[in-house]
């Protein structure tokens, strides 16, 4: 406690005067050392990688499903001057294409079924937002101004005959026209002479009903000299459409229902194809990864937010990272580590990994490490290139190993590759219970099954690059002719318990046989094994083996700092953060947000140059759980009267005129708005407060 002129008070009180904070570390940026263009250069080319990637991964699982919508419009298309495949005449083909609630994702799916669409099929393709078309006028207008390829929209105050002109052009019989002097240009052409028009309902549920309503009615009456066809975006299921349309509209639509793969499979795939490759030099370590899943799955199930979390992770890593310039192939890494600077061999010394491996060397190999930089140099270049081969080994045996674990019952290492490689990477998996029981039920695999998980494990291993897995494939393929040679073995012998056998689909999930087998396995340990049951056994041997030797903890490598992103706690708040907080903090501390001198204040005062808005937050931090609004607006009068140079001894100092109240109720709306305070029934003349805490 100590006494100041600053602080005044009629009550007693303690005031807190907190010492000048110290500077704090200085943090490394891109440009801060030697190799700052190099690690740009390294992260804009993993960026263009990260994006051209992501693309074609999603091109590749929409393939099917945009091909089969081609296919629908191709035949409804064609078709409809014989009309054919119509109930009745006046039907309109319809797809309600499934794409779920994964909405950030749907602009690229949308973006490539148009560019398909336009490309093989018909030229009259448009795509709407609900948010674009509020009215039936609206959504007509938007047709026509994709389909005529410029604007057909008027200023209302406009007055002339040429603004008449285009209103009235905005109508379905001025697209037929359009239509019908587009096939007269089609004459000797190979098109078909009628080419439909396509119209693509990007957010169905967004639309208001009675729009969807007016517009399916008005397209349905054009449909002979205008062959429509819809497709709705649906996020939810295909009763949506039910729930929108009533039976006299939907009954007017021939829909057909089309799925695309959900978004864990596409996320998957991105995994599988990309981080999971060792191609791909830049790594997330286990809580990194296990936040950005987090963030996924409990929030928007976007693939295309998760690739931006990846692609932020990279942007971090390389800026806090000095080291990361060593985070790439292999050639261009080594070609690195050779013309290191002074400052990053020094901080090579001080990386974790590096000490550990320091540690376990020989005194006088420690005293090289410690002195000598070339030296140091040449220990990193070997040590990359283990690291390179670390990476090379490790994916394939993950594969095999994720192969033959993910049709056990119950998953006992995982469903998906990407909860068996967070396990490995952060712990000794042959340590968990997981791994027993998975190896357990393993054990007990009858021959057809084990020759054809170990057939998939081979086809695995055939795309391996290092001599290390070409010696595993052929040892692995000396079991398998092994196993296929022993003859007498029967699918229900060989497993010698009758529990996975032929008919293992129909008894994976009978918990109690399986216990029971296990059991009757433990008490015949001591009896003689058959030929079948010495050579699963000795497979079984030599699979733990390769997971002990190459699915080690990616922590233990030395130098997997360069490659490695663990800054978890920094990416949670980036990514998952709170909107109050920011808030708060924006109300609360403006000149940071504005970079206006005249709002810096000290602590817990207020600036009168600060907007109303901030004033007016920081006067109800200093209220109860009611706040008098009289006595808040007083308050916010006199702040304002300081702005004014007004003698605060003045009787004119306080009072207040219309413009002062009337800002001051826009800004107690807004504070209403934002979620701050609440209009009370206990008393009429105040609101109470939703938050906690002071200034």
């Amino acid at each position: 406690m100590s006494e100041s002129p600053l602080t005044s008070s009629v009550s007693k009180g303690c005031f807190v005067f907190k010492s000048a904070s110290k500077k704090r570390k200085r943090h490394v940026g891109v440009g801060d050392d030697d190799n700052g263009s190099d690690r740009f250069r390294i992260c804009q080319k993993l960026w263009e990688t990260v994006q051209m990637n992501t693309e074609a991964i999603q091109d590749q699982l929409n393939k099917k499903v945009l091909d089969s919508l081609a296919e629908f419009i191709k035949k409804h298309g064609l078709g409809c001057s014989s009309d054919v495949w119509r109930q009745r005449a006046s039907e309109i083909p319809t797809a309600a294409l499934m794409l779920g609630v994964n909405v950030p994702d749907h602009a690229m799916t949308f973006r490539s079924l148009c560019n398909l669409l336009q490309d093989s099929v018909t030229p009259f393709v448009v795509s709407v937002h609900a948010k674009e078309c509020a009215a039936v006028k609206l959504l007509i207008q938007k047709v026509l101004e994709q389909l005529m390829g410029r604007g057909v929209s008027v200023d209302e105050e406009q007055e002339d005959d040429t603004a008449l002109l285009q209103r009235t052009q905005c109508t379905i019989s001025a697209l037929c026209q359009l239509q019908d002097c587009y096939q007269e240009n089609l004459t000797n052409s190979d098109l078909p002479q009628s080419l439909p028009v396509v119209v693509i309902f990007k957010d169905f549920e967004a639309f208001n009903s009675q729009v969807l309503q007016d517009f399916i009615l008005i397209c349905s009456r054009y449909t002979q000299e205008l062959p429509f066809i819809f497709i709705f975006g649906i996020a939810t299921s295909p009763s949506a459409i039910q729930h929108r349309l009533p039976h006299s509209v939907s009954s007017l639509l021939c829909i057909e229902v089309f799925h695309s793969l959900s978004c864990t499979q596409h996320l998957a795939s991105v995994f599988d194809k990309l981080i999971l490759k060792s191609q791909f030099p830049f790594k997330l370590s286990s809580r990194v990864i296990q936040v950005l899943v987090g963030i996924f799955l409990y929030h928007d199930f976007s693939v295309q937010n998760f690739v931006k979390g990846l692609q932020f992770s990279m942007l971090e890593h390389f800026n806090s990272q000095p080291l990361s310039v060593l985070c790439c192939q292999k050639q261009e890494a080594l070609l690195s580590a050779k013309t290191l600077s002074k400052q990053n061999v020094e901080r090579i010394r001080h990386l974790p990994s590096f000490m550990r491996y320091v540690e376990t060397q020989e005194p006088q190999e420690q005293v090289q490490l410690l002195t000598n930089d070339e030296h140091v140099k040449e220990v990193c270049q070997k040590l990359l290139k283990n690291l390179h081969k670390y990476h090379k080994n490790y994916y394939p045996i993950l594969q095999c190993l994720h192969s033959l674990t993910s049709s056990l019952p119950k998953f006992p290492l995982g469903k998906h590759i990407r909860e068996l490689h967070v396990s490995c990477i952060e712990k000794n998996l042959w340590e968990t219970e997981e791994y027993d029981s998975a190896l357990q039920l393993l054990r007990i695999l009858a021959k057809d099954e084990l020759v054809a998980a170990l057939r998939k494990c081979a086809e695995i291993l055939k795309s391996a690059s290092t001599k290390r897995m070409q010696n595993v494939l052929q040892q692995l393929e000396d079991f398998i002719g092994r196993l296929e040679a022993l003859e007498g073995v029967s699918s229900e012998g060989s497993s010698g318990n009758g529990i996975i056998s032929g008919k293992m689909e129909y008894q994976r999930t009978d918990l109690f046989q399986l216990q029971k087998t296990l059991l009757e396995k433990e008490s015949r340990r001591t009896k003689r094994m058959n030929p079948f049951e010495v050579l699963r056994s000795q497979v079984m041997e030599f699979i733990d083996s390769l997971v002990r030797e190459y699915l080690t903890p990616a922590e233990l490598q030395p130098l997997n700092e360069v490659c490695y992103y663990s800054s978890s706690g920094v990416l949670r708040q980036r990514l998952n953060v709170t909107p109050r907080t920011s808030i708060q903090a924006a109300l609360s501390h403006p000149f940071y947000y504005l970079q206006n001198e005249s709002l810096k204040t000290d602590t817990g005062t207020i600036s009168s140059a600060a907007p109303d808005l901030c004033i007016v937050f920081k006067l109800h931090l200093e209220c109860g759980r009611l706040i008098n609004l009289y006595d808040w607006l007083e308050a916010y009068v006199t702040v304002m009267s300081a702005a004014e140079d007004q003698d605060t001894d003045s009787e004119e100092c306080g009072k207040f005129d219309s413009l002062k109240h009337a800002r001051f109720i826009q800004a107690v709306s807004e504070m209403e708005f934002l979620g701050f305070v609440k209009s009370t029934k206990q008393k009429t003349d105040h609101v109470a407060r939703l938050t906690w805490g002071g200034c």
